[in-house]
Order: C-alpha cells, then structure tokens, then sequence
C-alpha cells in the first residue's frame, strides 16, 4: 500500500485529490480544504463518483478506515495513498 506523510500531503495539498472516508459528523469539525467525502460505509456505493485516472489520497481520522478504503479501492482498479496518521496528524488548514 502506498502510503504519504501528512505534512507531504500539506505540501503537496494543490496538486492532490483528497478523499475523506470519515463519518459525517467527524468531517462536520472539519476536512481538509477542497477534499471530496464519501464515508466508507459508502465507497461500495459511491465509487461510481471516482475517476480511475486520477491518484486519490485516502484520510480518516487515524489512518485505519483509510487503509480499508485504500486496499478496496485498488482492487477495484483506483490509484490511491493512504495518509499516515489520518486527521490526527494533520497541521495544515481545515474548512
């Protein structure tokens, strides 16, 4: 599984797509700027809203629910990264 340091997603946060697969209220105390939501009770439901040709960095809230979501996603043929440490080890801005 590849895998992005949270600070490397900072830096790099205009050239990334972002993909927030946390509960609804947990992106309700904030998300980072610009990231697509899509929980991961959802993502087998909703992958239809992705695009195979477009590298997404997977967020929670620790790095666990990501990881699923990152495995999941590359059977399905998506390129993905999980963001180490998810939501707990972003400094970056929110919204």
């Amino acid at each position: 599984m590849k895998e992005i340091l949270a600070k490397d997603v900072e830096k790099k946060l205009n050239e990334l797509t972002v993909l927030d697969v946390r509960e609804v209220a947990e992106v309700a105390e904030g998300k980072i700027p610009n990231a697509l939501h899509i929980p991961l009770g959802l993502i087998e439901f909703r992958m239809n809203e992705l695009d195979k040709n477009v590298e997404y960095t997977v967020v929670c809230r620790s790095g666990g629910r990501s990881s699923q979501a990152v495995r999941f996603l590359e059977n399905q043929g998506f390129k993905v990264q999980n963001m180490t440490g998810g939501m707990l080890a972003w400094e970056g801005p929110t919204e």
